[in-house]
């Protein structure tokens, strides 16, 4: 199997992780992956767009980049960094600014078909460029499709 070769989206489920500070809950995660401008052996390297949402009323929405590191076997390693907006949906998940970075390490399988499934870590921190920085975390399985 060769590495991403088109368009893709991204549907994740799992749960939001603020620490000590905030209010854990669901969580909804929908990526969008533009066709990769980077393809060599393993690597693709790509635009793309996310909107994280939590039941407690977080919303995230940011672009940047991701890639992924696909080998023959079918297993993969996806890695993204993507700045954006974040509103808090309770007092208690203030992340510090309205400006947050999410970074996002996921591994999964693809199938022959072009889908695929994966497990990812994302934390959205806003770098301490604010004086208030306690992050969050979101855990997600993904599912993958192609287009």
């Amino acid at each position: 199997m060769a590495g991403a070769t088109a368009q893709e989206w991204t549907l994740g489920l799992g749960s939001t992780d603020f620490g000590d500070q905030g209010s854990d809950s669901a969580a909804l995660d929908l990526e969008y992956r533009h066709t990769p401008f980077v393809q060599k052996r393993v690597l693709s390297v790509a635009w793309g767009a996310n909107l994280g949402l939590s039941a407690e009323g977080d919303a995230f929405i940011g672009g940047g980049l991701w890639s992924r590191w696909q080998w023959q076997s079918g297993w993969f390693i996806d890695n993204s960094i993507m700045p954006g907006f974040f509103e808090k949906g309770t007092p208690g998940n203030d992340l510090g600014s309205s400006f947050e970075i999410r970074s996002l390490l996921g591994v999964g399988y693809q199938f022959d078909n072009g889908r695929a499934l994966s497990a990812s870590i994302s934390h959205k921190s806003n770098a301490s460029l604010a004086d208030d920085n306690p992050g969050m975390n979101v855990y997600n399985i993904r599912y993958h499709f192609r287009f």
